[in-house]
């Protein structure tokens, strides 16, 4: 019965949220993530850790860290405000930088992997792969709640987004080979290492994990892995970035290659959010001296 009722507040916020003209929206998922910034003080610390490895110390990080949870207020009030029928509305609001890096792989006929860090509204991402008339297969966790679950997964839906979710049966690999083989582009997001099985990188002048997927995935089956950012753009539009092809090295054992292309996937990164460190919504720990960190407050 719980769960009913979790679903039902959410598609009533959802149905509320959806009578709003977009600019009002996009204003009170700001205002609600500022709010969340007063009171989410581990999230906070985090945010503010990570915008010290970015920006060093300063009010300038503070700012930037305060920012990250007004992005991702944004980020999820445009979640809930989008329907199919405002596609044109968003899509004329959209800029895209380097769609050839995307084009070129697909002319080839090779299978693509794009990798995303949780920046601005990512899943406007599969707008980029539309332009240029491919799917977009993407790797999710269940949420907990099956109908809330389910209801994202048909919003996702409506971004020609097809979800992959790693608790269902059939397995995540064996679905995203198949995605692959069969022409379609999968999308990872790949700033956090949520397996705690991943590559060890250098990421911001400290080591950490990121995920191998994307390595392992384009060494198996020939993939390009091209990495691109969507950026929350002044006022109501996004502005997506497509970077270069990362190389992955033909020569050294499947480990050094994955190992090589992930480090080289961490500087792509550190790129990407550069450019508006603000809108990276990380607030979770990230480093090992993030959860040691934790740990010590905790004591």
């Amino acid at each position: 019965m719980k769960d009913w009722f979790v679903y039902a507040a959410y598609r009533a916020g959802a149905g509320l949220i959806g009578l709003l003209p977009g600019a009002l929206v996009r204003r009170i998922g700001y205002y609600i993530g500022w709010l969340a910034w007063l009171w989410a003080s581990d999230r906070r610390t985090m945010a503010l850790r990570h915008m010290e490895r970015v920006l060093g110390t300063g009010p300038h990080a503070v700012r930037a860290a305060r920012g990250m949870f007004a992005a991702y207020g944004r980020y999820w009030a445009e979640v809930f405000w989008y329907r199919p029928r405002r596609f044109v509305e968003v899509e004329s609001a959209l800029h895209i930088d380097g769609l050839e890096h995307l084009r070129q792989p697909i002319d080839d006929g090779r299978p693509v992997i794009l990798t995303l860090p949780h920046i601005g509204n990512w899943e406007m991402a599969a707008t980029a792969a539309e332009r240029v008339g491919v799917t977009i297969t993407a790797v999710a966790e269940s949420l907990g709640n099956r109908r809330v679950t389910d209801w994202f997964l048909a919003m996702r839906e409506s971004l020609s987004i097809d979800v992959v979710l790693t608790d269902r049966p059939g397995g995540t690999t064996r679905k995203l080979l198949e995605a692959l083989k069969n022409g379609q582009t999968v999308a990872l997001l790949n700033d956090r290492d949520l397996s705690g099985r991943g590559v060890t990188v250098d990421f911001f002048g400290e080591a950490t994990t990121l995920p191998a997927g994307p390595a392992a995935l384009a060494i198996r089956t020939g993939a390009a892995i091209v990495p691109v950012a969507s950026y929350f753009a002044p006022g109501d539009g996004h502005h997506i970035i497509i970077e270069p092809e990362v190389t992955v090295p033909m020569i050294g054992t499947t480990e050094e290659r994955v190992r090589a292309a992930t480090q080289a996937l961490a500087n792509v990164l550190e790129r990407q959010v550069r450019r508006h460190p603000e809108q990276w919504h990380l607030v979770q720990p990230n480093w090992p001296s993030d959860r040691e960190s934790l740990s010590a407050d905790a004591k």
